[in-house]
């Protein structure tokens, strides 16, 4: 077993971070798969495996037991906005968002991924993987002004902190996350939200987690910081060859 690296994926409950998990325990030849979720429920909607760990990403302590013995950790967790209930869309106008009482981006996105980074740190973790999102570069984007969350700025803030950390990162920003079947499409990497100024701006989410997978594979894929989209399906040629796609990026935050 010496030779299998041991993964923790937290987030492990949300819709990619799950795929991630599944992922991971398919490739048992070359991963040890762990979890983190926030909650026994959603433990138990991932299976309820003894690899799946309960821990609030705000409370440091509490990440340590998932933690131990790990190589690598790839953070998937996220603030979530709400939309607030009474919306009509047959009125017009927008919903209105909100975010949950200590749920906020300022304590999920900054102090949670903060606190995931020091542990791991901690206990010397070889590589940490960061999934945010595109759209940092913009202070006014719109996503900042759900629910007064200005979730984009404390993502950007958590990435620098790992950028500075001295922990081997990779920082995948992904476009706009779709429900739909991976390994289709032609990925494609950009910087400082370029991608955002074309029409291909979005990605499916299992493509997300399989360049998430291979980030821990490949030396291309540390110390860099890259945009992640894909063109649309049946467009160039799926990906296959990720220390390829690695290669081609060059900025490091």
């Amino acid at each position: 077993m010496a030779d299998l690296s041991t993964v923790l994926v937290t987030g492990a409950g949300g819709r990619t971070g799950q795929i991630v998990y599944k992922k991971l325990k398919e490739r048992s030849d070359q991963f040890v798969a762990r979890g983190l979720v926030r909650t026994a429920e959603s433990k138990e909607t991932i299976g309820g495996a003894g690899d799946v760990f309960v821990g609030d990403v705000r409370d440091a302590a509490t990440l340590l037991p998932a933690m131990q013995g790990v190589d690598s950790l790839i953070i998937l967790t996220s603030a979530v906005p709400r939309m607030k209930p009474g919306f009509d869309p047959t009125k017009g106008g927008r919903p209105e968002f909100y975010f949950e009482d200590g749920a906020y981006p300022e304590q999920v996105d900054w102090i949670g991924q903060k606190n995931q980074i020091d542990v791991a740190k901690e206990v010397s973790l070889k590589q940490i993987v960061l999934v945010g999102s595109m759209g940092g570069t913009n202070p006014n984007h719109p996503l900042n002004s759900l629910g007064n969350g200005n979730i984009l700025i404390w993502k950007r803030k958590a990435e620098q902190y790992l950028a500075d950390s001295g922990v081997p990162y990779t920082i995948i920003r992904a476009g706009g996350l779709q429900d739909r079947d991976g390994g289709m499409r032609e990925l494609l990497i950009g910087k400082d939200d370029e991608l955002l100024q074309t029409e291909t701006k979005t990605i499916a989410r299992p493509d997300v987690a399989e360049v998430c997978i291979q980030a821990l594979k490949f030396e291309e894929a540390k110390f860099k910081a890259f945009d992640l989209a894909s063109k649309p399906e049946g467009v160039g040629t799926p990906t296959k060859d990720f220390k390829a796609l690695f290669s081609q990026i060059t900025s490091r935050f």
